[in-house]
């Protein structure tokens, strides 16, 4: 199997996404997608931005590389009664299904950034966008302080090295890579631009209890855990990863976390 789609069917990222709910839609509002566009939604997971394009107006395709990701997104536009949004199985490098110059906006939300083959990854994006319309990414930072570098980070360090040839999926959030990626799908620097932008993990529930959705249901860290157990460092691992969701939580009321996490935007005008 990919060991990509091996890793984000391992666990359920739906117990992960109902934390992003609320940061997916506000930043769906600053995208300006209107009644009529036509939108890919790339590593779509179960919709978190998808949806709120297609509550907007937008005529959406999300595309993902989990087949329960997929069936979940499948699931929730047909509870939300949007018949604009539909949902496929696809791979973030190789979009050949797909038509040239065919979508107004191509977002890609923490998705795109996980596939092993950035440089196509770019290339397929521009080649789906059309001429005027726009590629959204939003990547992790590596190195960054908050919640979600940190998660992966941390994992890392309790895991075996990966494959050579490996290029980590963080590279994503330093511009310098952004620049010459898109570059070579052909879009000039002065066309792409970066920002930083906070996500925000939202649950009614202690952060050791979040913490534990990362545990259970997000692959990277499912990984980790289970490398700690066969190494002895089960409660080191446990440790560290308590102490950063408490240390970066800013709810106000006990029982509940509201961790932000810094996050790079990219725009790239095609």
């Amino acid at each position: 199997m990919n060991p990509n789609k091996a890793l984000w069917e391992k666990g359920d990222f739906t117990k992960i996404a109902q934390t992003m709910r609320q940061s997916g839609d506000e930043l769906v509002a600053k995208l300006g997608i209107g009644k009529g566009m036509k939108v890919l939604d790339l590593g779509c997971g179960d919709g978190n931005t998808a949806i709120p394009e297609a509550q907007r107006g937008a005529d959406v395709l999300g595309v993902d590389i989990a087949s329960n990701l997929v069936a979940a997104g499948k699931q929730r536009a047909a509870a939300a009664g949007l018949t604009n949004c539909t949902f496929q199985e696809g791979d973030a490098c190789d979009l050949s299904e797909l038509p040239d110059q065919a979508f107004d906006r191509v977002v890609s939300v923490f998705g795109a950034m996980f596939a092993p083959k950035p440089f196509d990854v770019a290339k397929e994006m521009v080649r789906v966008t059309k001429p005027g319309g726009k590629v959204v990414m939003g990547n992790w930072i590596p190195g960054d302080p908050t919640l979600v570098a940190q998660i992966l980070k941390i994992s890392s360090a309790y895991t075996p090295p990966p494959p050579e040839g490996f290029i980590s999926p963080m590279t994503w959030g330093v511009e310098s890579n952004v620049v010459e990626r898109f570059g070579q799908a052909g879009v000039p620097k002065e066309r792409i631009t970066s920002e930083k932008d906070t996500f925000t993990f939202k649950a009614a529930c202690s952060p050791a209890e979040c913490m534990g959705l990362f545990k259970n249901f997000y692959g990277p860290t499912m990984n980790a855990f289970e490398a700690a157990e066969k190494n002895g460092k089960l409660a080191d691992l446990q440790q560290e990863l308590t102490e950063l969701f408490n240390s970066q939580n800013q709810a106000s009321s006990p029982g509940s976390t509201s961790i932000p996490a810094t996050y790079l935007r990219v725009t790239v005008d095609c």
